[in-house]
């Protein structure tokens, strides 16, 4: 690092609400420089704050520092004169401390603080939304000039003008620039992702990114960042929808029945990993609008065919088909395995926990878990009633191979014929308040499957008994729950045709909305179409970059009006930066 570096501002800004897009938006993006000495706290300097702690501040992200060299670069790459300190949101203009000689784990004293260098800035739509520029996030990341986050590990007071003196070089030398680009950009070479894991400073948020990735490049999946989307999942194996016969159909309770599909020609179905789903396409003479449906695997992974169990919901059309329409020999239109809540392989205990037909994914993870005997395997179910108890005795039979297995069913409300003990071991509903008297291992990994509110309270009941939150993994057969960062005024309608006159483009199909609305040209993105159909959305850096709004594209071809920085992966698109092409069928 050549030179001597300098403290130019101090910026801080406490949160507050900014109209963008129609909405309210809760955030400190907006810094201001002061003027005297300010006294930098453990996780703030006094008279700042952050409005989206899940993205910002913490011990990790106390202060963000942004460099005068990269103000210069932005005012010629984009043409402004009006950027002055704190426009990129930062704590600390400095010069002389650019992202691609500051490394990860570097310490820094200024006046009475001393900063360590812990990870490069978030991606988040925030800094487009303060410069007025949408594209910010990917340019950030494109350009290498993120900025980056300290801890404080000496509180004091700081003042502009002071000198930047560099205490300690962070272990391993990885610039932050280099490990923003590790993250975001294509590539993820092994041995840096190995370096950069064996820096003690680097935020445990990062880490966790990056063993993911060194899973990834050794399990050969199918292509995308899983250092930014979760566990790597093998490619979908096939694309669109193909033909499957009904091979079978059997009542499994008094509400749920099961159907299993095969290959018409009597030819073995691609494996899956046991845990995940596929897409039912009806027929059109079932009635009108969205006519594709998602259901979880229930057998042996590994099997010839698939099967899925279907309950019967009151006003449900496609349930209701599944029901009393179908038959065997009957062709069905579906879309390969998918998913990203399915079994791991580690060696350590799983607690699968369900409710009513929540038990189909868990049933596909249990005979998983037979086929190796190895693990220590809670099974917590809850029903009805025995008529309602779906897969009872098919699950008992296969918790019987497993040499080391728990299990405890709930009948919320026994039938007179139920015997306790027998078909099932506690009255009640399996709550929260069950879970802390059953000695549930702290180390294990669990599976929750059921309604969002059994859910929910089973979550929050699991961490109430020690287990890590990282630990627990949920699914849901309807639309996920949205992901607004920093969105205060966000409404849950139900969804619905766009406002306006109908679209004249390719029709969009939202599967777990049950909504096909016609694409408008008006729209700039499939998120954005979507918002405006109120269907439940995921984002972050609306330009391609967080991924956090990828999604499962079961049919259909899109274009990227902006490239994405790295694509998706196999069988799934980027909402935020994708238009459709033609008639498509998004996982929304």
């Amino acid at each position: 690092m050549t030179g001597m570096a300098t403290l130019v501002s101090v910026n801080v800004g406490m949160p507050g609400d900014v109209s963008w897009n129609g909405h309210t938006v809760y955030t400190g993006a907006w810094k201001a420089p002061v003027t005297g000495p300010r006294r930098v706290h453990r996780l703030n300097v006094d008279g700042d704050g952050q409005g989206d702690l899940n993205g910002h501040g913490g011990e990790n992200r106390a202060v963000l520092v942004y460099q005068v060299a990269s103000y210069e670069h932005w005012a010629a790459e984009l043409d402004r004169d009006d950027l002055t300190p704190g426009a990129f949101g930062e704590n600390l203009t400095v010069d002389g401390l650019p992202d691609d000689e500051v490394c990860i784990g570097d310490r820094y004293r200024i006046g009475e603080v001393v900063l360590e260098v812990t990870q490069p800035r978030v991606t988040c739509y925030r800094v487009g939304m303060r410069l007025g520029e949408p594209r910010m996030a990917a340019l950030l990341v494109s350009h290498h000039r993120p900025g980056f986050y300290c801890r404080v590990l000496t509180e004091g007071d700081i003042e502009a003008g002071a000198e930047i003196v560099k205490i300690a070089d962070g272990p391993q030398g990885v610039s932050v620039a280099e490990i923003d680009a590790l993250l975001y950009l294509p590539g993820h070479p092994r041995d840096a992702l190995e370096r950069a894991l064996l820096v003690p400073a680097l935020s445990q948020g990062w880490k966790t990114s990056l063993r993911s990735l060194l899973e990834q490049g050794s399990s050969g999946a199918g292509g995308g960042n899983s250092g930014l989307t979760g566990p790597p999942v093998p490619a979908p194996a096939w694309a669109g929808f193909r033909h499957l016969t009904v091979a079978e159909v059997r009542d499994e309770s008094s509400l749920v029945r099961s159907v299993l599909l095969a290959d018409p020609e009597g030819k073995p179905l691609p494996k899956w990993l046991a845990g995940q789903s596929i897409v039912l396409r009806l027929p059109e003479e079932v009635g009108t609008g969205a006519l594709v449906r998602n259901y979880s695997l229930s057998n042996e992974p590994g099997s010839a065919a698939y099967r899925i169990g279907v309950k019967r919901e009151p006003l449900g059309a496609v349930s209701a088909y599944l029901h009393d329409r179908v038959r065997v020999g009957d062709l069905i239109d579906v879309a390969a395995p998918r998913g990203t809540f399915f079994l791991d392989d580690g060696p350590g205990p799983v607690i699968l926990i369900s409710a009513g037909v929540g038990v189909t994914p868990m049933m596909a993870m249990l005979y998983a878990l037979v086929q190796t005997g190895q693990r220590p395997v809670w099974w917590l179910h809850g029903a009805r009633d025995g008529a309602e108890h779906a897969f009872g005795r098919e699950a008992r039979d296969l918790l019987n191979r497993l040499p080391d297995n728990h299990s405890r069913v709930f009948y919320s409300r026994p039938g007179q014929a139920d015997r306790q003990g027998v078909d099932y071991d506690r009255r009640g509903r399996l709550s929260a308040q069950a879970l802390g008297e059953l000695g549930l291992p702290a180390d294990a990994q669990v599976f929750v499957c059921g309604p969002q509110s059994f859910m929910d309270d089973v979550s929050q009941g699991l961490i109430a008994c020690g287990i890590p939150s990282a630990n627990i993994h949920t699914e849901r057969f309807g639309a996920h729950s949205a992901i607004t960062p920093g969105v205060t005024d966000a409404t849950v309608r139900a969804p619905h045709q766009p406002e306006g006159p109908p679209g004249t483009g390719p029709s969009v199909q939202f599967a777990r909305s049950a909504l096909t609305a016609s694409w408008r040209s008006a729209d700039t993105s499939l998120l954005e179409f979507a918002e405006a159909c109120d269907v439940p959305t995921r984002w972050s850096c609306r330009t391609g970059v967080c991924h956090t709004c990828e999604t499962a594209l079961l049919s259909g071809q899109v274009r990227y009006e902006l490239e994405p920085l790295e694509a998706p992966a196999q069988g799934n698109v980027l909402l935020c930066v994708a238009t459709p092409t033609e008639d498509t069928v998004v996982d929304l």
